[in-house]
C-alpha cells in the first residue's frame, strides 16, 4: 500500500501529504430499522394506555384506581388476551380466523356438560383445549389442503360451532359444579395479589413471544405472511405452517374457553360473542398488518389492555355498549389508515 508520503512526492514537490478518505458511515439495517419503528409503536401504545388511566382516574376517581377494578380490568382482559396471541399468528401468516368466538363458545359448553363433569377438573381442562385445537385441525386443513380462503372457512366454521353450540345446550346455562375449577377465580385463589387467570394470560403471552421472535416456526410464519411463493422457493412447507398457525389459534381459544369457565362459573352458546372482532381489532391497534408478515405479541397484548381499559372506563360512566362498538369501530378505522400511510411512506 502506498503511503501518504509517497503519494506526496509523486504529487510534486511542496505537495503536502494526502490523507485516506475516511470510511463513509454504514447505513443502519432493515432489521434494525424494523425495530426501531416496531419501539417507536411500542411506546405509543403504552402512552395510550396510560392517557387512557388518567381518564379514568379523573372522570371516576373513586372507582376506576381501587385495586379491584383493576384486578377486573386485567382478568377480563385475560380471556380475549389469550384469543389474541392466537389470532396475531393467524394474521401474520396472512390468514384471518372469524370462528374464534365460536370456538369459544363450542369448548366452553362441550366442557361443562354433565358427561364431561364427572372427570373434574382435568376432564373440563382438557375437554376445552380439545375442541379448540380439534376445531383448529378443520379450519386449518380446509385452507391449507382443500384450498378454501380463510375467510370462507372460518366463517363457516364460526356458523357451525354457534349452531352445535346451541344444540348441545339447547339455550340453557350449563353450571360448573367442580369446586377445584370455581376455586381459580376466587381471591383466596390470588397469588401476590394477581389473579391466576391474569398469570395464565402473562405466561401465554410470553410463549408466545418466544415463539415468534426466537423460534424457526416464527420465522416462518412471518416469512409465509410476507411472501408465500417466497417462502416455498426458500423450502418452508406453506401448508403444513399455516395448518399449524391455526391450530394454535385453536390451541389458544381452548385455553380461553376454560378461563371463561372460571370466570363465569358455568358454559353458555353465548360465550365469546364478537371475540373475533376485538381480537381482530387488538391486533391491527398493536401493530400487525393484515395483509401479513408483520406483526407483535407485545403490541397485540397492549392492544387488548387498551381496548378492555376503554370498556371499563365506558361502563363506569354509564355509557351505552351501542357507544362501546361504536367507538371500538372507529378505532379500528383509525388505526388501519395509519397503517396503509405508513405501509405508503415505507415504499417511497
Amino acid at each position: 500500500m502506498t503511503s501518504p508520503v509517497s503519494k506526496a512526492e509523486q504529487n510534486g514537490p511542496g505537495a503536502g501529504p494526502v490523507l485516506a478518505e475516511p470510511e463513509a458511515p454504514k447505513a443502519p439495517s432493515p432489521r434494525r430499522i424494523a425495530f426501531a419503528r416496531a419501539d417507536l409503536r411500542t411506546l405509543s401504545l403504552v402512552g395510550v394506555l396510560i392517557a387512557l388511566i388518567i381518564v379514568g382516574g379523573i372522570t371516576k376517581p373513586d372507582n376506576f384506581l381501587e385495586i379491584d377494578n383493576l384486578q377486573l380490568v386485567l382478568t377480563q382482559a385475560s380471556v380475549i388476551g389469550v384469543v389474541t396471541v392466537g389470532m396475531t399468528f393467524v394474521i401474520i401468516s396472512g390468514g384471518i380466523d372469524l370462528s374464534v368466538g365460536a370456538l369459544v363458545a363450542l369448548a366452553s359448553v362441550w366442557a361443562t356438560t354433565v358427561a364431561t363433569q364427572e372427570f373434574g377438573f382435568w376432564g373440563i381442562l382438557f375437554t376445552a383445549v380439545l375442541v379448540g385445537v380439534g376445531c383448529g385441525l378443520v379450519n386449518g386443513v380446509l385452507i391449507s389442503f382443500g384450498g378454501m380462503v380463510p375467510f370462507i372457512a372460518t366463517l363457516a366454521m364460526l356458523a357451525a360451532g354457534r349452531g352445535l353450540a346451541l344444540q348441545i345446550t339447547g339455550g340453557n346455562t350449563q353450571t360448573v359444579t367442580i369446586d377445584s375449577v370455581l376455586e381459580l377465580g376466587y381471591r383466596d385463589a390470588y397469588i401476590l395479589g394477581i389473579p391466576p387467570l391474569v398469570l395464565i394470560f402473562a405466561g401465554v403471552a410470553i410463549i408466545g413471544w418466544l415463539v415468534l421472535n426466537r423460534t424457526t416456526f416464527g420465522r416462518r410464519t412471518v416469512a409465509v405472511g410476507g411472501n408465500d411463493e417466497a417462502a416455498r422457493l426458500a423450502g418452508i412447507d406453506v401448508r403444513r405452517q399455516r395448518l399449524y398457525v391455526y391450530l394454535l389459534s385453536g390451541l389458544c381459544c381452548g385455553i380461553a374457553a376454560f378461563m371463561l369457565i372460571v370466570l363465569s362459573g358455568s358454559g353458555q352458546n353465548t360465550n365469546g360473542n364478537l371475540y373475533e372482532l376485538d381480537a381482530i381489532a387488538a391486533c391491527i391497534i398493536g401493530g400487525t398488518l393484515l395483509s401479513g408478515g408483520r406483526g407483535t405479541i407485545v403490541g397485540a397484548v397492549l392492544g387488548v389492555l387498551i381496548f378492555q381499559t376503554i370498556t371499563n372506563i365506558f361502563i363506569l360512566n354509564n355509557l351505552e355498549s351501542a357507544t362501546q362498538q361504536i367507538a371500538k369501530g372507529a378505532i379500528i378505522v383509525a388505526a388501519v389508515l395509519v397503517q396503509n400511510r405508513t405501509s405508503r411512506n415505507q415504499t417511497t
